[in-house]
């Protein structure tokens, strides 16, 4: 099954997933802390405004993982004090799905420093955003609510690994969030597009 991109969330690791049949050619990689979805060497010139944008970024001790420009927002708002579920719900409500010729989704996740974590999405006829106690995945496609998942990875690679490895249609790459002491723990799965 194809559920595009998503997010499992909670409450003590997270990952992310890229899953594209437009464009496969992406990695993710390290660039200034954060961590970055982008296009390969071999990838064809586009000028898609969706491809390429932070995925993963800490701000405030929040972790904020997601599928697009909204990551930065979040971001942001957690910087300026913002409650992890209004900082979400900002910027999803201010940047909304994407104008593309889906109307795909826009998904995030923030595990926040007092252990709680958050999941929230975007779509066309909906704005959702919920505190969530165990693992909790929504994809831009078919799993566009929030649901509770069985994701039991203990750390960041297995995290990246783990959602690089399920069962759903055209895996890109990945990356993985843990606590880890007052921080958190990140790994990258680029699979075969390193």
């Amino acid at each position: 099954m194809y559920i595009g991109r998503f997010v499992v969330v909670g409450p003590d690791t997270a990952a992310y997933r890229v899953s594209s049949r437009s464009f496969p050619n992406r990695r993710a990689y390290e660039r200034d802390g954060a961590l970055v979805v982008g296009p390969t060497e071999e990838a064809p010139e586009t000028d898609n405004p969706y491809i390429a944008y932070n995925c993963y970024r800490e701000a405030a001790g929040h972790a904020v993982l997601g599928n697009g420009s909204h990551v930065d927002p979040v971001t942001e708002k957690l910087g300026l004090g913002y409650p992890a579920r209004d900082a979400l719900v900002t910027a999803l409500h201010a940047l909304d799905f994407e104008k593309d010729d889906y109307d795909t989704p826009r998904v995030a996740g923030v595990l926040t420093p007092d252990g709680s974590a958050f999941v929230g999405t975007v779509r066309r006829d909906a704005l959702l955003v919920r505190e969530v106690s165990e693992p909790t995945l929504v994809a831009t496609y078919e799993t566009d609510t929030p649901e509770a998942f069985d994701f039991d990875a203990a750390g960041a690679a297995e995290a990246a690994r783990a959602a690089y490895d399920l069962d759903f249609e055209h895996a890109v790459c990945a990356v993985g969030v843990a606590r880890d002491g007052d921080g958190y723990a990140t790994a990258i799965e680029n699979g075969t597009n390193a």
